[in-house]
């Protein structure tokens, strides 16, 4: 007796997808319905069609470390002897101004 073949699956076709544009919108009535895995997939990709419009924690991070650093070097610059004699040549020089 010999023995049969082993069935081979034929292969999974995946469904074509649709753009975001015509995915259905899920109400708060029609969540209740769906499903939570197709409920979290439907928000998931709602979420990656959305442009980045905001900054990451990491991001105001090191925007705050930069703009402590500018401040910083600011205030250097502005405290120097030489700068802060400028600064106060001009203030005098626009209090004896003639009007």
């Amino acid at each position: 007796m010999t023995a049969l073949p082993a069935r081979i699956p034929a292969p999974r076709v995946p469904a074509p997808r649709r753009p975001l544009s015509q995915l259905p919108r899920i109400t708060p009535a029609r969540r209740a319905r769906v499903p939570l895995p197709r409920r979290f997939a439907a928000s998931a990709r709602r979420a990656a069609a959305r442009p980045d419009a905001g900054m990451t924690t990491a991001e105001y991070a090191v925007g705050t470390v930069a703009a402590c650093g500018f401040a910083a070097v600011l205030y250097k610059v502005v405290t120097s002897d030489t700068v802060s004699a400028a600064l106060a040549k001009l203030v005098q020089r626009a209090l004896d101004a003639a009007f």
